[in-house]
């Protein structure tokens, strides 16, 4: 008798709605704000949908990502009020028994609803997709959350001409923001600056015409997807695929608060969202970004950096898409100005006209005669000596950039211009290791002040200096000279943002240095295994001089470098003259160890150049702070369990105290049989030479041959004569009269004629272009990484680069 009673105490229990365990609710149902477990969770346990946190007593109705990454809170993906938070207290999302959903802070009045009505019972469903949808019972939808978006969109969640994303406001307030994405009224996906006092389009860029932004505006159905494997295709003709495109992720594409539109996809060993796509590759070109009268700029150790312009303040300290303000009054009287030169900073949009060939003293003047002139942007051209005058009627979207061949000259009260020129003396954009330099902010008080300042400072000091002695006295004696307690090392984890690991440990963790997977000038490679069973690469590098606080704002510059196609960096040491790197480990070790490999294929090789021109494409143009590599061959170009491919050793040059002064370094540096001629001839090094090593891989990958080893060919008397790769392949091509022909002649013996011509086509094509011996002829890695992505998208076509 008690076994049946059992059993149905257990069914009823089971029948009950657990709220922690919920997904759907039913009609006349509520969620409590101040009951925890009051939440929706999807079926496969991914997503959630309850009340978040956004402020002190604040609170939106949200729908989340379950898997916090790395510590971080969870990963919000919609909120029904991102403009009006309700109370702690009291606030309740219910579902009414007339089919409406609505939101009621503190019980007293709705702040949102779905405005729906039903005259049978519906229910509340959160989905395995993410989406939150509210259905009857004959199972027609009512509304969902996919067809209002806020600042996400989740694969196959559609865009269409009734939705929009909106950015958030911050970084840390989910209100809604300046950027938005849409379609416009020719059916093209736009990014619109909306800011405070302007509103401009950014992207595609607004004075290509469609068909030069690759778009068509022949399609009236205004509708984009992305779905679960990273491609994404609009109705307009953009399509884009993820640098992890194939592989069944989480992913999400977010219009982030700067204005950038990213794909993220989740990364379950490491726990956390990385970037797989972005739209725009230079944020600083972000229209609006730091507001009116100031400049987007990059630092050491820093995201980007918002500066006011000389003699300019910011007009609201806690929100840069204010801007600043002048801290003087512009005359309209021509002689009353002056102008302050600020080399290579460029303000785009916003000319009062374009005025060709002037020279500067015209362009002076010409601003001078507008009294709404702020100053003029002026670019010389060495091509021909042209040059071009742009006066300025509003100074919005500037920012700093040595590639930027033109400079501003800011319009200032010729009173002011001798103190405000002060600011400026260090005013350079010289790519040290230094980073670039903050905009000096030292005002100068009168020297009465500074007497008086002076006299009370001195009093203070002569009446505190007994209790200063005892408490200095009292510290040495209490502190231990530890350099590496926990404080410090909490201090350094702050700093840095990943671990630092103490010597003994990484001793340990490689048995004592013992297996040896790789050297190089830099230093030597071990395999070791940390604590959690994550199996690691520690590079020791070579012993140097450079401090440990140079080290680490160098390295903490490295660890925030991430791209799908850049080696990952987990952690450091500094301690003593020691200088270890913690990377993550690469199963199928490099590229070199590979080449001869009969599993090698074609596939895998144009996939390698692919994403190593996209890894280098980041370094160079993306990244925070612009990094040469200096180094590429196909020792530094590491495989993973997919063969993809992660280009490792980037940024030493830093940490191993290199000096790089006016774009030029002290000495050769790299590998021979890779390295420029720039290197030979003592030219100024740019992001070319890497551009240069990298066509030499690709050749290496095509032909088999290495570039040390030489290439015997046949001269005319049937001798074998040596040559490099590069002048073997050049006379190869010269000497055959179809791209058949000349591939059967150089590609590697061990693929046996089992590859895509177009994209072998393609590679030796790209990689002739990169070993130009001329510079200005190489292509940027980008084009590199944009030529082979239209190859792999599209085989089948006609190929645009010509040999």
């Amino acid at each position: 008798m008690g076994s049946p009673f059992l059993f149905l105490l257990l069914s009823l229990s089971f029948s009950l709605p657990l709220s922690s365990s919920l997904d759907t609710i039913r009609e006349g149902k509520s969620l409590s704000i101040e009951k925890s477990k009051d939440v929706l969770i999807s079926t496969n346990g991914v997503f959630s949908a309850g009340f978040y946190s956004v402020g002190d007593n604040a609170y939106c109705y949200a729908i989340w990502f379950n898997k916090p990454s790395r510590g971080k809170n969870q990963t919000v993906i919609w909120m029904a009020n991102r403009d009006q938070p309700v109370n702690g207290r009291s606030s309740k999302l219910s579902l009414l028994k007339n089919g409406n959903l609505i939101l009621t802070d503190a019980g007293k009045f709705t702040v949102w609803a779905t405005n729906t009505q039903s005259l049978s019972s519906v229910h509340l469903s959160l989905y395995n997709t993410g989406n939150l949808v509210l259905q009857n019972m004959e199972g027609v939808t009512l509304w969902e959350s996919f067809d209002f978006p806020t600042d996400t969109l989740l694969p196959q969640q559609l865009l269409t001409r009734n939705t929009r994303l909106i950015s958030s406001r911050s970084q840390t307030n989910y209100s809604s923001g300046f950027y938005k994405l849409f379609f416009d009224n020719d059916n093209l996906l736009r990014l619109l600056y909306d800011g405070l006092d302007v509103s401009s389009i950014y992207w595609p860029d607004p004075w290509l015409v469609s068909w030069d932004a690759g778009r068509s505006t022949y399609n009236n159905s205004r509708i984009a997807v992305l779905d679960t494997f990273g491609n994404f295709s609009s109705s307009d003709d953009f399509t884009f695929m993820a640098a992890d495109y194939g592989l069944e992720l989480h992913r999400r594409l977010k219009i982030d608060y700067d204005g950038d539109v990213r794909l993220y996809s989740w990364d379950e060993v490491g726990e956390k969202w990385v970037v797989s796509w972005q739209a725009i590759q230079r944020p600083c070109n972000i229209y609006g970004i730091c507001g009116a009268n100031s400049l987007c700029s990059y630092i050491v150790g820093s995201d980007r950096k918002c500066s006011c312009l000389p003699g300019f303040k910011m007009k609201n300290v806690t929100d840069w898409s204010y801007g600043c303000e002048p801290n003087f009054h512009l005359s309209c009287n021509r002689n009353e100005s002056g102008f302050l030169l600020l080399p290579r900073v460029e303000f785009f949009g916003y000319d009062y006209g374009f005025f060709p060939n002037y020279t500067l003293d015209q362009c002076k003047n010409l601003c001078l005669q507008l009294c709404n002139c702020k100053g003029f942007q002026f670019t010389f051209k060495q091509e021909g000596g042209s040059s071009n005058c742009y006066p300025k009627t509003l100074l919005l979207n500037g920012y700093r950039s040595p590639n930027f061949k033109g400079d501003l000259y800011l319009r200032l009260p010729k009173r002011n211009i001798f103190s405000i020129a002060k600011f400026v003396q260090d005013f350079n954009l010289v790519c040290s290791s230094k980073g670039t330099v903050q905009l000096d902010r030292t005002y100068y008080k009168s020297r009465a002040n500074g007497i008086v300042k002076f006299m009370l400072w001195f009093a203070c000091g002569v009446g505190g200096f007994e209790i200063i002695c005892i408490f200095l006295v009292w510290c040495l004696l209490s502190r231990t000279h530890q350099g590496s307690g926990a404080d410090k090392q909490g201090y350094l984890f702050a700093v840095t943002g990943f671990r630092r690991f103490t010597y003994a440990e990484l001793k340990k963790a490689t048995k004592g240095f013992k297996e040896e997977i790789g050297r190089g000038a830099g230093g030597i490679v071990y395999k070791g295994v940390l604590p959690d069973n994550r199996a690691v690469a520690i590079k020791h590098l070579n012993e140097t001089n450079q401090g440990e606080g140079e080290f680490l704002a160098e390295v903490s510059i490295i660890g925030r470098i991430n791209h799908m196609n850049l080696i990952e960096m987990w952690g450091y040491c500094a301690e003593g003259k020691h200088r270890l790197l913690v990377y993550e480990y690469m199963e199928y070790g490099s590229l070199d160890q590979n080449l001869s490999s009969h599993a090698f294929d074609w596939k895998k090789r144009f996939d390698i150049a692919a994403g190593t021109a996209k890894g280098l494409a980041y370094l160079h143009e993306e990244c925070l702070e612009w990094v040469l590599h200096c180094d590429v061959k196909p020792q530094n170009i590491l495989l993973d369990s997919n063969y993809q491919p992660k280009v490792a050793d980037f940024g030493l040059s830093k940490l191993q105290n290199r000096n790089l002064e006016n774009s030029s370094f002290s000495r050769i540096r790299g590998t021979r049989g890779y390295m420029a001629p720039e290197w030979v001839f003592n030219l100024p090094i740019t992001s070319k030479v890497d551009v240069y090593s990298y066509g030499i891989v690709v050749l290496e990958m095509v032909t088999g041959k290495g570039p040390t080893r030489g290439v015997h060919a046949i001269d005319s008397g049937g001798e074998p004569e040596p040559k490099t790769l590069v002048t073997w392949v050049r006379e190869k091509r010269n000497g055959t009269a179809t791209m058949a022909s000349l591939l059967e002649e150089i590609v590697d013996p061990v693929l046996e004629n089992n590859y895509d011509m177009g994209k072998m086509e393609t590679l030796v094509a790209v990689a002739l272009q990169c070993v130009e011996e001329e510079k200005d002829r190489r292509p940027s890695m980008s084009q590199v990484a944009e030529m082979l992505l239209i190859e792999e998208n599209d085989s089948d076509s006609d190929h645009g680069v010509n040999l």
